[in-house]
């Protein structure tokens, strides 16, 4: 992939976004500018899981701002991705379409263990050298995530539907602390982190560490009011919260919270933020937590980074779903092989080189995990293996990229008419044609003598140049090219064979 100087990562969070610049020296990313503005997509969340009209329009302005300093960036130097609230949202689509018209780039959106995984790395290259295993707890606005890792790899990711904003909503409606509600909003939040106590016990780490809003919050205000350490050194105490939590009752009203260390723009969704924290210290034995500014979009700029340096997430989870689904490695890569061939062809002339490697190197994972399937069932083998990479969590992968990897090896044999929209999309078609092709040749599962082949489409029509004694010597393979141009026909598009060279490339 190609190098940049200045990477830029943009966290469409559920309670705020967040642009991070940074320059690029080797390994290294240094800060050079960073802009936040409170959004509250998760205040905005209907009752039937819509965004609200106000919500949309609060983070389409804000991305108009951001749009202004991104100005000029390639596309392949910014990332932009959506978390929890974009994640449950039902019109996230339609309002996408319209936040990525305002930004000016593609925003991804990732699963909560995804979110994870990227919010460790965040956190542990901000973090000095050490052996122990560190638990990361990041409270944001519509989800909660844990991880324990040790270095740079993290070791157990967790992502629970709760957050500062979504919590404070369902149990401080009406701005009242009382001790009732603060008892309910604490017990609902043990009763999600319950599922994950045996993993994340005090025996499975050494440290921990709070990232984001909530937990820099909680730390400044504990600090600056004295509670619970004397040394007023930065980070969250049990006795601290405990001291907070007496506060917040004697309050009892988050319209009347003037404390010092608060900021006005965090009292709303303190109360919700506080009772998740004290839960997670309750439930797995907490006493202290450390403090960091590494966060997810620190994370998301180094995982654009190891994409550069050839240490791509995605590439090692590949492999790892290889292996785990026992996928015959000699026939992927007999298909992978012939697909990049043949799809290199296709998309030769298309006019976004970057575009056009994007699109290749999905090809080839698409083209090593068709058959991931295979160890459900062989019959229908390529609806098992759809299912898999669109629903499981896949390291690396954003949302959008799994789905787009489901449909590919979905469309990589059988009818073609259910997936006729994401067949309209050029680059989809080049990829699709591609896959099936090597799938057709391959068919007998062994490495064969291939021919010379040229290719080249458009949307209308597809010419595959190929020797026809070749094709007299494979008559299986020959009949069943001539099953494809039925397929590709009930789709309104022409497929043919023909044995000359091609005059033209039409893509």
């Amino acid at each position: 992939m190609r190098e940049y100087s200045t990477l830029a990562a943009v966290d469409l969070g559920s309670n705020s976004f967040h642009l991070q610049v940074s320059r690029v020296v080797g390994k290294q990313l240094y800060p050079l500018d960073s802009l936040k503005e409170m959004v509250r997509l998760a205040a905005g969340l209907t009752i039937d899981k819509k965004l609200d009209e106000a919500c949309q329009v609060r983070a389409l302005d804000c991305l108009e701002r951001f749009s202004e300093r991104l100005r000029g960036f390639p596309t392949h130097a910014v990332r932009v991705v959506g978390t929890n609230s974009l994640r449950v949202a039902k019109n996230a689509s339609d309002f996408l379409v319209k936040a990525e018209t305002v930004l000016g780039f593609p925003i991804e959106i990732i699963a909560g263990h995804e979110e994870a995984r990227l919010i460790y790395l965040g956190v542990a290259h901000s973090l000095p050298a050490s052996d122990n295993n560190r638990l990361i707890i990041d409270i944001g606005g519509g989800s909660t995530e844990f991880i324990i890792g040790t270095h740079l790899e993290p070791n157990k990711l967790e992502s629970l539907y709760m957050g500062c904003v979504s919590h404070s909503l369902l149990f401080f409606p009406d701005g009242k602390i009382t001790k009732g509600a603060m008892k309910r909003a604490e017990l609902a939040a043990q009763t999600e982190i319950q599922s994950i106590t045996t993993e994340f016990s005090a025996d499975q780490w050494q440290e921990v560490y709070g990232s984001s809003g909530t937990a820099r919050a909680l730390g400044r205000i504990l600090k600056l009011n004295n509670y619970g350490d004397r040394n007023k050194t930065e980070g969250i105490t049990l006795e601290g919260l405990e001291k907070f939590r007496e506060y917040l009752l004697k309050v009892g009203d988050i319209r009347k919270i003037v404390i010092a260390g608060l900021h006005p723009d965090r009292t709303p969704v303190i109360a919700g933020g506080f009772a998740i924290m004290y839960a997670a210290f309750k439930a797995l034995g907490i006493q202290r937590m450390h403090l960091t500014t590494g966060a997810l979009r620190q994370g998301v700029l180094y995982d654009m980074l190891g994409r550069f340096h050839n240490e791509d997430m995605r590439e090692v989870s590949v492999q790892q779903f290889m292996q785990r689904y026992r996928v015959d490695p000699a026939q992927a890569a007999r298909i992978e092989s012939l697909a990049l061939v043949l799809g290199k062809q296709l998309l030769a002339n298309y006019p976004d080189e970057e575009i056009a490697e994007d699109a290749l190197r999905l090809l080839s994972w698409a083209a090593r995990l068709h058959e991931v399937g295979i160890s459900v069932a062989h019959s229908g083998y390529h609806k098992h293996s759809a299912y898999i990479l669109g629903n499981a969590d896949i390291p690396g992968f954003s949302k959008m990229e799994q789905m787009h990897l489901s449909q590919l090896v979905l469309v990589h044999q059988g009818s073609l008419t259910k997936v006729s929209e994401f067949l309209a999309n050029p680059i989809n078609l080049a990829q699709s044609i591609a896959l099936r092709l090597a799938a057709i040749f391959y068919r007998s599962r062994t490495s064969i003598e291939l021919p010379s082949m040229k290719i080249q489409a458009d949307n209308g029509a597809c010419e595959l140049f190929i020797s026809q004694a070749w094709l007299e010597r494979n008559p299986l393979t020959e009949t069943l090219l001539r099953v494809e141009i039925d397929a590709w026909a009930a789709l309104k598009i022409h497929f043919c064979i023909e044995s000359s060279s091609p005059k033209k490339n039409l893509f």
